[in-house]
């Protein structure tokens, strides 16, 4: 019978396992730079035929962590990595923010599912500005040679004075940049462009390609890709569990966020939680 198998390296990372073969690994405590924010991530993340479907520290972004959750700019720190986003622009700075694991509180696999819940602080300098609740659970449909990844987050705002969550857009920047979220920064030949019509990116409201999806409301949309080498096809489709949002997505650099806030800042005031709720899923299409 098929299995999901954690295998856990302490104070380091998770390794996912089915059928003998690595399904993700999700590193809880980075060892990457500060000035990339270092945050949790889960990099490789493959396809259940073995494709890589994620990109770890690309060379024109080091900063982009495969699949992580940040946030751009909180009241002016910078939890997404690289040059931080001010009204006068990007600055290189060195008190970029930090996601801090603390303590697990559910680590384990049960037949075709696992769950991976723990808290985090985010801390910046020496203040802790959230505190999160994170709950990840992930499930496999061999069947359909599909897997999905179910990640929910509560963060609360524990600085003791009212946040403002901005991005480049909102704050003046580049109108569309909603760089922030939960992100995926895709294998570059995801969303090539050799013209092959089964390769877009399409949405709930039918929308397609990049110039529509980017930046419209839907529940959710979708990366159709084939990789080099296997001629293997996927299809990734990332989905907001509570209701449409402003999707962002790059197709020259593959990357796709679940934007927290577009082109206003989002208040968080003291005490209150910032909630998502989001499903990623991943699955083989044969040729």
């Amino acid at each position: 019978m098929s299995t999901l198998r954690l295998e856990h390296t302490e104070s380091s990372a998770v390794g996912l396992f089915f059928n003998d073969r690595l399904l993700c690994r999700y590193v809880y405590q980075p060892t990457t730079a500060a000035k990339e924010s270092p945050k949790p991530y889960f990099h490789p993340v493959n396809s259940l035929a073995g494709d890589t479907l994620t990109n770890f520290r690309p060379n024109d972004h080091p900063w982009h962590h495969a699949l992580s959750f940040t946030l751009n700019n909180v009241s002016g720190a910078n939890f997404w990595g690289g040059p931080t986003c001010l009204k006068d622009g990007y600055k290189w700075r060195d008190d970029h923010g930090a996601q801090h694991h603390i303590a697990w509180t559910q680590l384990e696999a049960n037949g075709t599912t696992a769950t991976l819940n723990h808290n985090l602080a985010w801390r910046r300098l020496d203040e802790t500005i959230f505190k999160e609740e994170r709950s990840i659970v992930i499930s496999v449909d061999e069947a359909n040679q599909t897997w999905s990844m179910h990640w929910r987050g509560r963060l609360t705002n524990v600085c003791g004075r009212e946040l403002s969550l901005g991005n480049p857009s909102s704050l003046g920047g580049l109108k569309g940049s909603h760089y922030c979220g939960l992100q995926f920064r895709g294998a570059r030949e995801l969303l090539d462009d050799h013209l092959d019509p089964t390769i877009k990116i399409t949405a709930s409201d039918d929308k397609d390609g990049v110039d529509q999806v980017h930046g419209a409301a839907a529940d959710w949309m979708e990366w159709h890709g084939q990789f080099d080498e296997t001629l293997n096809r996927v299809v990734v489709r990332f989905a907001n569990n509570t209701g449409p949002l402003q999707w962002f997505v790059r197709r020259n650099y593959p990357l796709a966020a679940f934007p927290i806030q577009a082109d206003e800042n989002l208040p968080v005031a003291v005490g209150a939680d910032l909630n998502i709720d989001h499903t990623l899923t991943f699955k083989c299409v044969a040729l």
